[in-house]
């Protein structure tokens, strides 16, 4: 857990690191000098006043991620149709109000798109011909389709949830010759590139999903290992901005 918080400050110049440890950098030698402005202005962004104003913009945030989900589905449509090849049918586990299948069902009419998730979510869902809604839980089962689809979930849960989840996953779709496949669309750490904004970019959702669900966003290596311990040996990765899409097959 601190090495999530510590792994995003260094990233971001508030403290090094060496071999030997941690070490302050000059940024955090600047908030720790006599004299220094730098606490009253980190106060006044965790002051009360400032953080309860945010408890008002519950459905400005709720239209924000379904434009996020709408833009990031198109750009998935467009560079990775192959994805969607040979399949009938589609759930979309944890799908909300069903912004993302609704842009599937709209690229791919011919497929049957289910939107999948808790009841009370699902009874706020679009009103959409393109596709049905269901409620339950992904924990217990998931309706029975050709593929399932896992989008910025998984990174809500633990390592022993995801693994649930995606047993669920496996007993739910199709053999991998009738298109039976996981499609998970996931941020994916990696500190090698050379996109530091990439880099920035994962690294701070992986401490919002700290903050939020006790969760983190993962490695390559770490997906690698949750899909293996789930019964996924084979699987694919694809690339789409920040975002890694992984196919996985039973």
């Amino acid at each position: 857990m601190l090495g999530q918080v510590m792994r995003l400050l260094v990233q971001q110049g508030v403290f090094a690191q060496s071999d030997e440890g941690y070490m302050l950098s000059p940024v955090s030698e600047l908030m720790l000098s006599k004299g220094s402005d730098m606490g009253a202005y980190i106060g006044f962004q965790i002051h009360p006043q400032l953080v309860n104003a945010f408890s008002i913009m519950s459905n400005l945030f709720n239209e924000a991620m379904a434009s996020h989900s709408r833009k990031l589905m198109k750009d998935v449509v467009a560079s990775c149709p192959q994805l969607f090849d040979g399949m009938k049918s589609l759930v979309d586990v944890g799908g909300g109000t069903g912004t993302t299948v609704k842009v599937i069902a709209e690229t791919f009419p011919e497929l049957k798109c289910t939107v999948f998730d808790l009841p009370h979510v699902i009874s706020n869902a679009l009103k959409c011909e393109l596709f049905d809604a269901v409620g339950g839980n992904m924990f217990e089962k998931i309706p029975a389709a050709d593929a399932v689809m896992l989008k910025n979930i998984l990174h809500d849960w633990p390592d022993d949830d995801c693994i649930k989840i995606l047993e669920r996953c496996r007993e739910a779709i199709s053999p991998v010759e009738a298109g039976g496949k996981v499609i998970i669309v996931e941020l994916t750490i990696d500190l090698e590139t050379h996109d530091q904004m990439a880099i920035e970019t994962t690294l701070c959702f992986d401490l919002g999903m700290l903050m939020a669900f006790a969760a983190k966003e993962r490695s390559k290596q770490e997906w690698h290992n949750v899909f293996q311990a789930a019964g996924f040996v084979n699987y694919k990765v694809y690339t789409v901005g920040v975002y890694s899409i992984y196919e996985l097959f039973p």
